[in-house]
């Protein structure tokens, strides 16, 4: 058992170390929207600090991923083609695109191409959420892939399938939680496509894209509250690996080894069993915080601290705290940083910072913006880097704030459509932000 847990941790801080100044997954080396960088900017505009910019195809909410000389990100074009493109960093040059898969879907302001890839430096993979995965070598030659919709259905996501693949100890992770029986009038849905579904965690040989193993996760949970957009997140509890699950009305945590569950913990949709809990579904990707694992519910629900060492229902038993103010995100996922967790509220623009271990308060400010147009929405969760976070809004505003009590830095305007929803990412002294029509390089 000594030399299992010794083997996990080896295995963690191998993850975190190799990708040591690169972004190469959604929330970032350290899976939690945080990185170790220095000196990056936070005065620039359209046309000062910026490196280059490259007009993308199409909009996504997926976030860019970097690792060395290359920026990887998702797009749709008008043709409906799911594309991952890779961009020369030094630059700005399209070295590559390729497409993942046609009939892009969308509703609202989402589409499939939502997923973020990821990358270990050899290899990228990308998923849509049509149901097509695939894998890449740097320059852009298909090394295998995949159509998970056809082998386990097509998916029954509200709003369009929104996870992205998390890669972790040498296994790649891809969750499907999502609404049984599937409506017909569902993205990318039609009548031949309506019947019952599971929801599951596969886990893929990345090298192959061969299942290793799938793992069903049951929900009492009903309608959309079946369905989650967050992405699976990785966590050691004792030096042994778990991967956090959240949606269905739960956060649970999961062996990394076979997938088996180890533990759930419910209370997060405050209207189950009430009128409208059927329509709680949830967004924000679980957060591992030290020694707890940490949930928001759906639609400003309290944000819930589990402890990770129980067994089955540790509803009760397990909860470290509540932090319930509706001051909680409907849609971002928090991020950790030195024992402390940065949460945003996207809908009203506040920023509070919490005490990881306990649940209290440390600060919250809201944000102050031009509200000429109205109120901007934020749906891209924010970046912790260098004593600073970075969010960006719909419009394409970019809010830095000082991470030690919230207060304001700057605030600059990137322009492009309502509908930016993609993450900052942070390599090497540098921001990437994607906008509704630009990928931009921001520092030296």
């Amino acid at each position: 058992m000594k030399l299992q847990a010794l083997t996990a941790t080896l295995t963690l801080a191998l993850s975190f170390s190799a990708s040591a100044g690169n972004w190469p997954q959604w929330r970032g080396p350290n899976f939690n929207g945080a990185a170790e960088e220095k000196e990056l900017p936070t005065q620039w505009s359209q046309t000062e600090g910026v490196k280059w910019s490259v007009d993308m195809p199409g909009i996504s909410g997926a976030t860019p991923v970097v690792w060395g000389d290359r920026v990887f990100v998702m797009s749709p074009d008008k043709q409906k083609e799911q594309l991952l493109m890779c961009i020369n960093r030094k630059d700005g040059k399209v070295l590559w695109k390729q497409s993942v898969a046609g009939g892009m879907v969308e509703k609202g302001r989402g589409n499939s191409t939502s997923p973020s890839p990821v990358t270990d430096g050899k290899t990228v993979w990308a998923l849509v959420g049509t149901g097509q995965l695939a894998a890449f070598d740097m320059d852009g030659k298909q090394l295998w892939a995949r159509d998970l919709a056809k082998d386990h259905g097509k998916f029954a996501i509200m709003w369009t399938y929104g996870s992205s693949p998390l890669l972790f100890g040498g296994k790649l992770y891809v969750q499907v939680l999502q609404r049984t029986p599937a409506p017909n009038d569902y993205p990318g849905l039609g009548k031949a496509d309506a019947g019952d579904r599971e929801s599951f965690v596969l886990a893929l040989d990345p090298v192959s894209g061969k299942t290793l193993w799938k793992h069903v996760r049951p929900s009492d949970a009903i309608m959309e509250s079946m369905e989650s957009y967050s992405t699976p997140i990785p966590h050691t509890q004792g030096g042994k690996a778990q991967i956090l699950i959240a949606g269905g009305d739960v956060l649970s945590g999961h062996d990394a080894e076979t997938g088996a569950e180890l533990w759930r913990g419910g209370g997060i949709n405050n209207k189950k069993g009430k009128g409208g809990g059927e329509w709680m579904r949830i967004v924000p990707s679980p957060v591992s915080a030290g020694d707890v694992a940490v949930v928001c519910g759906p639609k400003q629900s309290a944000m819930i601290a589990f402890k990770t060492d129980g067994k089955g229902d540790v509803t009760e038993s397990g909860k470290a705290w509540a932090f319930d103010e509706r001051k909680t995100p409907d849609c971002t996922t928090p991020a950790y940083h030195d024992g402390k967790l940065f949460v945003l509220d996207g809908d009203v623009q506040v920023m509070t910072c919490l005490d990881a271990k306990s649940g209290a308060k440390v600060w919250q400010i809201a944000l102050t913006l031009d509200k000429s147009k109205g109120r901007e929405i934020f749906r891209a969760s924010p970046t912790v880097v260098d004593g600073k976070i970075y969010s960006l809004g719909e419009r394409g505003t970019v809010v830095v704030q000082k991470e030690s009590d919230g207060s304001q830095i700057s605030v600059i305007a990137m322009g492009g459509e309502e509908g930016a929803r993609s993450s900052i990412a942070v390599s090497d002294g540098q921001l990437f932000i994607r906008t509704t029509d630009k990928l931009w390089c921001i520092g030296k």
